[in-house]
């Protein structure tokens, strides 16, 4: 009697919640396949988690690259579009606009590019989770630009579930994480930044990469939930 092995293939999976996700996925009923632009980086979170890991390097913002490695790669069950952005922070009023743009084209078209590239070999049973960011849901000043970035993965997400069915397509939007996406400020600066939210957020601190993991772990897992957006953000929505 032989075992199935599935098989995860994650966009962006060379840090931060990428590669905590890689280390919760892996294990002998899941193969993972991580990607990400810069070698040395793929290199050591491949080394991070023993080996164990496959590894591919890969723009997702470039299609070519994204369709070529979709095409030497093969049949695969589950897709984790981990590609991220920061542009679109900042009061409205002096926010330039084309950092929306900007925006959109560092993370909302590479997840969407990817998704396109990997329809024709991703397991119609599978699943693919966006992971988009609790800016898109909460009422705060200075994330007008951020939120509705995030807000069209959180929109898009429903309407694929529906059309690309039974496919199940779910996205994670995490709060305030301590990963190297706030690697743009000093670390002094940061760790204020982290003390205001974790005053603010009910669980009392700030999320961790392996809270999110454990999120997007649980969405590939299940085979009943399809087009969820499903918010790890210890709360921040309702006190922010």
């Amino acid at each position: 009697m032989t075992s199935t092995v599935e098989h995860t293939v994650i966009i962006g999976g060379s840090s931060g919640i990428g590669l905590a996700t890689a280390r919760k996925l892996l294990g002998p009923g899941m193969k993972v396949t991580i990607t990400g632009r810069s070698q040395d980086k793929l290199v050591s979170a491949w080394k991070s988690l023993g080996g164990a890991a496959d590894k591919a390097a890969s723009d997702a913002s470039k299609p070519d690259e994204v369709r070529q490695f979709f095409e030497r790669l093969g049949p695969f069950d589950h897709l984790v579009l981990a590609a991220s952005g920061g542009k679109g922070l900042g009061p409205f009023e002096t926010l330039d606009l084309a950092d929306i743009g900007g925006g959109v084209d560092e993370k909302v078209r590479p997840q969407l590019s990817c998704l396109q590239a990997a329809l024709p070999t991703l397991n119609k049973s599978g699943s693919v989770t966006f992971i988009s960011a609790v800016s898109a849901q909460v009422a705060m000043p200075g994330v007008a630009g951020i939120g509705a970035i995030n807000g069209m993965l959180l929109t898009v997400a429903p309407i694929l579930a529906v059309e690309l069915k039974p496919l199940r397509v779910n996205v994670v939007a995490p709060g305030v994480i301590d990963t190297p996406w706030w690697d743009f400020l000093p670390n002094d600066q940061r760790q204020a930044v982290f003390a205001e939210y974790a005053g603010k957020t009910p669980v009392g601190r700030i999320g961790r990469a392996e809270d999110v993991a454990s999120a997007i772990a649980f969405l590939v897992s299940n085979g009943f939930m399809t087009g969820q957006v499903l918010t790890c953000d210890g709360g921040l929505r309702f006190a922010a």
